[in-house]
């Protein structure tokens, strides 16, 4: 089963994988000539994004029609639970990182664009054919 879940979603899980480690691993402080405001949240928010974005595009890619309480699962709700669960990973598994309410806010604001943006997707294809 594992075995299928590779070749139909090898970006989702390679994306999911770097999140994690950027999430759990430390960070070097970076110092940027311009300073961005609330770019953790942004960043936190494009991650997210782009990771359901991108599991929309796989499930749509290799299923003809969509079982939409599984691509629900897969594409909405699995993405808020990471985010939750790696901020609680975060807070009480690492030295090096804290866990916090507005980065889970921002991870959740990223899965409902990058969801609205695989609706949008199924519009469009619609249009076309």
């Amino acid at each position: 089963m594992l075995h299928k879940y590779l070749f139909r979603y090898p970006v989702t899980l390679l994306l999911a994988v770097v999140i994690v480690l950027l999430s759990m691993l430390p960070m070097p402080d970076l110092k940027v000539g311009v300073e961005v405001p609330l770019a953790d949240k942004w960043t936190h928010m494009v991650m997210y994004g782009v990771l359901t974005l991108v599991v929309w595009v796989e499930y749509r890619r290799s299923h003809d029609r969509p079982d939409w309480p599984r691509l629900l699962l897969l594409a909405f709700v699995a993405p808020i639970v990471m985010g939750g669960a790696l901020e609680l990973a975060q807070a009480n598994l690492t030295t090096c990182r804290s866990g916090e309410w507005l980065d889970f806010v921002a991870n959740t604001i990223g899965v409902c664009l990058g969801a609205l943006g695989g609706l949008a997707m199924k519009k469009v294809k619609k249009l076309k054919g």
